[in-house]
C-alpha cells in the first residue's frame, strides 16, 4: 500500500523533524527524548507574554494521596478576576503518554492565542507519564484536576457549564478517555471535547497505522512504544479498558460534542475516522476533519501553512460554538 503524499507546504517542516527525530523509539532512547522536550519548557514568566496573561500553577493531589495532576492556569488580564464568569479549555498535552509538560509551547502556544481570543481560561494539565506509572495514572490525575476546577470555579472565575477538554495526540485520547469517565461516574458535564490528531486504539493494525508506517512523524514504532508503555503486556490483548484507549469503548452514547481532527498522511488517520462514526451511529454529534496531505501535528510543526491555517480556523468555529451553546 503506497503512503500518502504530503502537502507541499508541509514538507520543510517534515524534513526539520525526520532529521531530529528519525529511528524506532525504545526505553533506551526515552531519557534523552524527554530531556529534549524539558530543555523547551518556557518559564512561567515567558507563558505571561509580557503581561497579556496571568498565570498560576496549582498541584492537586490524585488518587490515594498520589502527587496528582499540575495544572497550569493561564487567564487573558483582560478578563481576569473572580467577577468573571469564563469559558475554560481544559487541555491535556501531547508525548505519547510517556513525554510532554503542560507549559510546552509547542502544545499550548496556539491555544493560548485561543484562549485570549475568547476570553477563556487555558488550564493545562501535567499528569504522570508512563512507563513509571501506567494506566490508570495519567486518567486518574486528569480526573483529579477536572474535578478540582469545577469545585473551585467561582474562585477561578468561570463557568463550570463553559469546560471544554482538549487535547493533542495522548493528551487527544486521554481527552476521550476522560469524557468517558465522566459520563460514566455522573459528570461533571463537559461542554464539548477537541481531540487533536488522537491516539485512541491500542492495537495499533489499521490500515493507515501500515500505510504510513516509517514515513509518518509518529508512525508503528513511536505509536507501539506509548501504548505498550501505558498498558504494558495487556496492550493490543482483549481486557483492555475504554478509559485507557477509547476505541475499544462498546458504548459512545451520551458523550459530550466532539470536534475530532486528523491528517490523511497520518498513522492514526483510521481510528480517529472510526471514532467519529461510532459516536454519529450512537445518535451523537461529532464534527470530523480529515486534513489532505496532513501528517501527525502537521499545524504545530508548519503553522503557517495554508492547511495548518485551515485547521485552527475549523477549531475556532467549533469553539465559539460549543461555548455559546
Amino acid at each position: 500500500m503506497a503512503a500518502i503524499p504530503f502537502d507541499a507546504a508541509l514538507l520543510d517542516g517534515y524534513r526539520a523533524v525526520q532529521e531530529s527525530g528519525a529511528g524506532p523509539m525504545s526505553l533506551e532512547r526515552l531519557p534523552q527524548v524527554r530531556a529534549e522536550d524539558a530543555a523547551e519548557v518556557p518559564t512561567l514568566d515567558e507563558l505571561r507574554r509580557g503581561g497579556r496573561f496571568e498565570v498560576t500553577s496549582r498541584s492537586v493531589a490524585g488518587a490515594s494521596g498520589t502527587s496528582g495532576a499540575e495544572l497550569l492556569i493561564c487567564t487573558p488580564a483582560a478578563v481576569s478576576g473572580p467577577a468573571a464568569s469564563r469559558p475554560a479549555i481544559y487541555f491535556l498535552h501531547g508525548g505519547g503518554y510517556v513525554t510532554g509538560d503542560p507549559r510546552h509551547l509547542f502544545f499550548i502556544g496556539p491555544l493560548l492565542d485561543e484562549a485570549e481570543r475568547l476570553g477563556a481560561s487555558l488550564i493545562s494539565v501535567g499528569y504522570r507519564l508512563a512507563p513509571e506509572h501506567p494506566h490508570p495514572a495519567p486518567l486518574d490525575d486528569v480526573h483529579a484536576g477536572l474535578l478540582w476546577t469545577v469545585e473551585h470555579a467561582a474562585e477561578l472565575g468561570l463557568d463550570a457549564d463553559r469546560i471544554v477538554v482538549a487535547g493533542t495526540s495522548a493528551g487527544g485520547g486521554l481527552a476521550a478517555a476522560l469524557s468517558l469517565s465522566v459520563r460514566d461516574t455522573g459528570g461533571p458535564r463537559l461542554a464539548g471535547q477537541l481531540l487533536m490528531c488522537p491516539m485512541l486504539d491500542d492495537r495499533n493494525d489499521s490500515a493507515s497505522a501500515h500505510q504510513m508506517d516509517g514515513v509518518d512523524v509518529w508512525d508503528r514504532s513511536w505509536n507501539g512504544f506509548g501504548w505498550k508503555s501505558l498498558l504494558g503486556s495487556a496492550c493490543g490483548g482483549p481486557d483492555v479498558s475504554p478509559y485507557a484507549a477509547p476505541a475499544r469503548a462498546t458504548d459512545l452514547s451520551g458523550l459530550p460534542p466532539a470536534f475530532i481532527d486528523v491528517g490523511s498522511a497520518e498513522t492514526l488517520r483510521d481510528e480517529a475516522v472510526a471514532f467519529a462514526d461510532r459516536i454519529w451511529r450512537a445518535g451523537g454529534s461529532a464534527e470530523l476533519h480529515v486534513w489532505s496531505g496532513g501528517y501527525h501535528t502537521f499545524d504545530l510543526v508548519v503553522p503557517d501553512a495554508a492547511i495548518s491555517r485551515a485547521a485552527w480556523q475549523a477549531r475556532r468555529s467549533w469553539l465559539e460554538r460549543v461555548l455559546a451553546a
